[in-house]
């Protein structure tokens, strides 16, 4: 079976990019980028969407297979990649499970309920080398994950 790492490319740090390359290519796996035609994205496998909303996570979404990794910040599509039996992660190297992901959603809508009540949120912190690392381990570790999880299976 193919593997694919798919990466939600318009909110994405460089570094990480860079990263998921040098893994996919270690272990043999094709990485996906898809971002909107707003931005430049070097990469053998890229697909420019529009710049409507969700129009990227469409596109994710018929691309990904129950095994693939999706790298994204969106929670909403973390959630749905995760139900079509594939694995998730962030660039901050936070990996959604199907154990978590409803808390993150409730998470998720009280703090866009909060902000709309005129309340303010962090945004993320000025990413560091550490990050980087912590990244590429669990991006690793949730390969492992996904390719034995297809394993076992029929």
């Amino acid at each position: 079976m193919a593997y694919k790492i798919i990466i939600d490319a318009d909110a994405c740090p460089k570094t990480v990019l860079a990263m998921a390359q040098t893994v996919g290519s270690e272990w043999g796996v094709e990485v996906w980028t898809v971002a909107s035609f707003n931005h430049q994205i070097k990469s053998l496998h890229h697909i420019t969407v529009g710049n409507s909303s969700q129009e990227a996570d469409i596109q994710i979404m018929n691309l990904v297979n129950r095994g693939d990794i999706v790298i994204t910040q969106d929670w909403g599509l973390a959630a749905m990649v995760l139900a079509k039996g594939a694995g998730a992660i962030s660039p901050w190297g936070k990996i959604f499970r199907e154990e978590t992901i409803d808390f993150l959603l409730e998470e998720r809508e009280a703090k866009a309920k909060y902000r709309r009540a005129g309340g303010r949120t962090k945004g993320p912190r000025k990413r560091t080398t550490g990050d980087d690392m912590q990244f590429e381990s669990q991006l690793k570790g949730v390969l492992h994950e996904q390719m034995e999880k297809v394993k076992k299976q029929p």
